[in-house]
């Protein structure tokens, strides 16, 4: 729950990280070569032949036969089904880019052969939806069950989006709502009421994600580098250290600032760890829920001094179903989240756009595209949301946000990642 959905545009089959390198010429024998190895591959996706026959141990040793049945399923899920090898560029003798086509989309990568003709490295890491376009995306997403939501266009407000649907609908956030954390520790720092190099004693723990809950109390850290942990990785132990060292006086105005349409479904401002506990109880979880906005502050200040901050004092959440997704989470629609990127875009100081780059959440051809991509997502079961602040190379500045949310069961993340693949596939023109 709360942590990063990272959209790989690239579905990765290797242990190493690949770049396409630029064609080159070699003999027939190579290429012939490279497009066995090729269709070879295809046939080990489709079952049609054993994965030891094709890939080297090394690459086995990393990605075991099972994995690669659990890709092909999941490619096949986004994609349809692999029909065949499209093309085969050599980039060297033993190296090259392929291009697989499946019946929605071709996949395109790198494929690097070992001395033995066994496929070391594979990566397809852009996938090209096959006569898509923005109808068949809004239609895909609104077959989802659940609720969704998307904004796809300019930042800049009342800007014409390139593609939308239920913008004004308040979706739980999941993680997402870090970004409110970002901005107004940023809007502090550039006060002068904190510095990103400041150092401070680590007060509180939450649950995973993330890995400072493993650290000692008292360990110091940076502000920058609790920030920084709350956005790459979504540490909900850095997220809720940095409420307290904010104050959530100041995420409320700030989220009030913002424009946030709906302020009161996501006030008071819960930590992660509040969350976790009011959804673990059920019974205080649902009296939260009905009480008034004033009777919640009081309710969480006698809930924050009886747990003081340690996870071995709450009820924690099985977090095997949805759990009260419509009352216990944190809010805002699309034009919400477009104003706290408003917010952070417009910062002087670029530090916070740099943290929200770390982890940009897309492939790295995706990622050319832009002059800049920031990313931050979030889910727990039955929540998922995926949300960009993307700059264009004229410096125009762009926000994707795309959620769904569905009570009634898990909501499975790599749908919604490939149509969030396929909107940014859009033109922007």
């Amino acid at each position: 729950m709360l942590r990063t959905v990272l959209l790989a545009a690239a579905l990765a089959v290797t242990p190493v990280a690949l770049a396409a390198q630029e064609p080159t010429q070699v003999d027939a024998a190579a290429a012939s070569r490279l497009r066995a190895s090729a269709e070879a591959a295809v046939a080990v996706l489709r079952g049609e032949k054993p994965p030891a026959e094709v890939f080297a141990p090394a690459f086995l040793a990393a990605v075991p036969p099972e994995t690669l049945k659990a890709l092909e399923t999941q490619l096949a899920a986004q994609y349809g089904a692999l029909t065949g090898v499209e093309s085969v560029t050599p980039t060297g003798p033993n190296s090259a880019n392929i291009a697989l086509r499946f019946e929605k989309a071709i996949g395109r990568g790198p494929m690097v052969l070992d001395d033995q003709g066994r496929i070391a490295q594979l990566l397809l890491n852009q996938f090209d939806q096959v006569d898509d376009s923005p109808a068949k995306i809004l239609a895909d997403l609104a077959a989802l069950p659940g609720t969704t939501s998307l904004y796809y266009g300019p930042l800049a407000a009342n800007a014409k989006p390139i593609l939308a649907a239920n913008a004004d609908t308040q979706m739980a956030l999941g993680s997402t709502f870090k970004l409110y954390v970002l901005a107004t520790l940023a809007k502090q720092i550039a006060a002068g009421k904190h510095r990103w190099d400041e150092v401070i004693p680590l007060t509180t723990h939450s649950l995973p994600s993330g890995m400072a809950q493993n650290w000692p109390i008292g360990a110091p850290v940076t502000l920058q580098t609790l920030a920084t942990l709350m956005i790459s990785i979504s540490d909900n132990t850095a997220a809720d250290q940095l409420i307290k060292v904010v104050g959530r006086d100041a995420i409320a105005a700030e989220l009030r600032a913002s424009g946030h349409s709906a302020p009161d479904k996501t006030l008071p401002f819960l930590t992660t760890l509040d969350l976790f506990g009011l959804k673990g109880d059920a019974a205080r979880g649902k009296a939260y829920a009905a009480a008034s906005e004033a009777e919640q502050a009081r309710l969480l200040d006698a809930y924050e001094a009886e747990i003081a901050g340690d996870p071995d004092k709450i009820a924690k959440p099985t977090f095997s179903d949805p759990t009260a997704i419509d009352t216990l989470e944190w809010f805002a629609n699309a034009h919400d989240l477009a104003g706290v990127l408003r917010d952070i875009a417009g910062l002087k100081d670029p530090t916070a756009r740099t943290i929200m780059a770390v982890s940009p959440g897309m492939s790295a051809p995706m990622r050319a595209q832009w002059a800049y991509a920031g990313f931050k997502g979030g889910s727990e079961p039955g929540v998922l949301n995926l949300t960009w602040l993307l700059q264009d190379k004229a410096g125009a500045w762009y926000e994707l946000t795309i959620g769904w949310n569905n009570p009634a069961a898990p909501v499975d993340e790599n749908t919604l990642e490939g149509i969030a693949r396929r909107v940014l596939a859009l033109p922007r023109s």
